[in-house]
């Protein structure tokens, strides 16, 4: 038998978290003295203590531990929470990632308000272009990052197994979907003849009579500050947008942040 802070050092807990599942009736003493009131703990003990202490840290209520608990939870049972919490901390830490990868995306729009010339913006008319694409819907346009990167991977993957060689920039363009959230076309410059396979799509895009365009150096997270440029320079010069601006990959090296990027912008 051991006296409280004995166990209490044995299991790596304090005193006072030893008292407090006494209290709550979590762990209670093997034995008490009914004289001095003194708790002492059985080695045997220290099993409980530890799935208490593993299922506390995997976020669980203390009484959802009791309940646990009670129902002699094992080892393969709390190494499967285990894996489930771990995959749920590891998504919660992506979004919160993501989330503030977006706030510093703003924060450097708001440091360059001035840093965009609008002397590189140039009205011209874009030719049609023939292009291969797979689409798919983000929830809005902070999420499109994490939907786009896969769907360039799997169109390119798919192009290679058809055997269709990209004969130009990748072009990405975006529409509001149906039932709300960014429809997303990734696609890539072919010659290939115009086809539909099980989503990958070879079309035509057509010609933009007029289009506001401008330069965007810098990796596609810091493309606010380009994006919203061309909004200011369209309203200012009495033109109306036709829809979003197309973005045509007209460089793009391993380093992110030295991409060249044109944005397109219709103009009505």
């Amino acid at each position: 038998m051991f006296t409280i802070g004995d166990f209490a050092r044995h299991g790596r807990v304090s005193v006072r978290m030893l008292r407090h599942y006494d209290a709550t009736g979590l762990l209670r003493p093997d034995h008490v003295d009914p004289v001095t009131g003194y708790r002492h703990y059985a080695a045997a003990q220290l099993d409980r203590l530890n799935r208490l202490i593993a299922l506390k840290e995997l976020g669980f209520t203390l009484a959802q531990v009791g309940e646990i608990l009670d129902e002699k939870v094992d080892a393969a049972q709390l190494r499967a929470m285990l894996r489930l919490r771990r995959a749920e901390l590891a998504a919660e830490m992506a979004a919160t990632a993501a989330r503030l990868g977006l706030v510093e995306a703003r924060l450097r729009s708001i440091e360059r308000e001035t840093a965009v010339s609008v002397d590189d913006i140039v009205i011209k008319h874009l030719p049609g272009r023939r292009v291969a694409e797979l689409t798919a819907v983000a929830p809005d346009f902070d999420t499109i990052g994490p939907v786009i990167q896969p769907l360039y991977e799997e169109l390119f993957r798919r192009l290679g197994a058809a055997g269709i060689a990209p004969s130009g920039p990748g072009v990405a363009r975006y529409e509001d979907a149906p039932d709300g959230g960014v429809l997303i076309h990734a696609g890539v410059e072919v010659t290939a003849d115009p086809r539909e396979d099980d989503g990958l799509r070879v079309l035509d895009l057509p010609p933009v009579t007029r289009a506001a365009t401008l330069v965007h150096r810098g990796s596609m997270e810091s493309v606010l500050t380009s994006v919203q440029a061309l909004a200011h320079w369209i309203d200012e010069n009495g033109h109306r947008s036709a829809g979003y601006p197309r973005e045509i990959n007209l460089e793009c090296p391993e380093n992110l942040d030295d991409w060249v990027t044109e944005l397109q912008e219709p103009l009505a």
